[in-house]
């Protein structure tokens, strides 16, 4: 057999760990929800398909103190919550007449957008599931209330925590609702305040994101930052693959990960009564 130590090989175009790394940096950058969440590579590389983490119970609605008598003191709970970890991934597949026939390089870094684009995909998709199963407080928003008043009503789930930055992922239809309620502040007005790429505005200091996501779900949430968390169970792992027979080269993208909800009490559930999409 010929020595193939001069013959170029899939790998020596494509650096498996360069497009990993690539993949990596663009992925954090890609997840809408990043400046809500904390992302956690700490247990990058350790066993188990279920991972125990901390969570943390909500203290309770704040309560009427009299004049003169004491504030009520709750303990701050820290539980935990079991999370299942998840495996995602999709390739890219070329011909051998395509590699010859265009750049290297460019297929590389066309094949990188394309794996954290599904990537980002897959693990947002996964993340609205989880907030939705893991939100304890909801407010229901009635099909006469006018957008803003809805977002009110949720608003006073927080207590006395209303303060701070905070987001509302909507429906495109809740969208509608909101642009036409009194208060309604465009994002041209909003400038460094804004929190999450593809915000369109915001209504009593909480700033809006619309997500496609939610149509069939019927719901919207406002978020703090600090009420996700995305652990990286093992960070983006790039194989090479080739059928020789049709001499179709693959480049193959895969991550685990586990999305979960950090912190209840800064997550607010809105049901909203006639806002599915027709």
């Amino acid at each position: 057999m010929a020595s193939t130590s001069n013959t170029t090989m899939l790998e020596d175009l494509f650096v498996p760990e360069v497009v990993a790394d690539v993949i990596d940096k663009k992925l954090i950058d890609a997840i809408r929800f990043a400046p809500l969440a904390k992302i956690d590579t700490t247990l990058v590389g350790r066993d188990g398909d279920e991972l125990t983490m901390p969570a943390y119970d909500y203290i309770g609605m704040a309560e009427d103190v009299a004049e003169g008598a004491d504030i009520p003191i709750k303990k701050l709970n820290q539980t935990t919550t079991k999370v299942k970890v998840s495996k995602i991934g999709l390739g890219v597949q070329f011909t051998d007449e395509a590699l010859l026939s265009g750049n290297a390089n460019d297929i590389a870094e066309e094949a990188a957008k394309q794996i954290v684009t599904s990537i980002n995909d897959k693990l947002e998709d996964k993340l609205i599931k989880a907030i939705s199963a893991g939100a304890t407080l909801t407010s229901a928003v009635a099909a006469a209330d006018d957008g803003a008043s809805g977002v009110a009503k949720g608003l006073m789930k927080f207590g006395e925590d209303i303060d701070g930055e905070k987001v509302l992922v909507v429906p495109p239809a809740y969208y509608e609702k909101l642009l036409n309620s009194k208060g309604w502040i465009p994002n041209t007005e909003l400038g460094a305040e804004i929190i999450i790429r593809g915000t369109v505005g915001a209504v009593y200091g909480t700033q809006i994101i619309i997500s496609n996501r939610l149509t069939a779900l019927n719901e919207a949430y406002i978020m703090k930052p600090g009420a996700l968390a995305i652990v990286m169970k093992r960070n983006t792992l790039v194989e090479f693959d080739r059928d020789k027979i049709d001499q179709t080269n693959y480049i193959i993208g895969s991550k685990i990960f586990a999305p979960y909800v950090y912190d209840a009490s800064k997550i607010v559930k809105l049901t909203l009564a006639g806002a599915t999409e027709p």
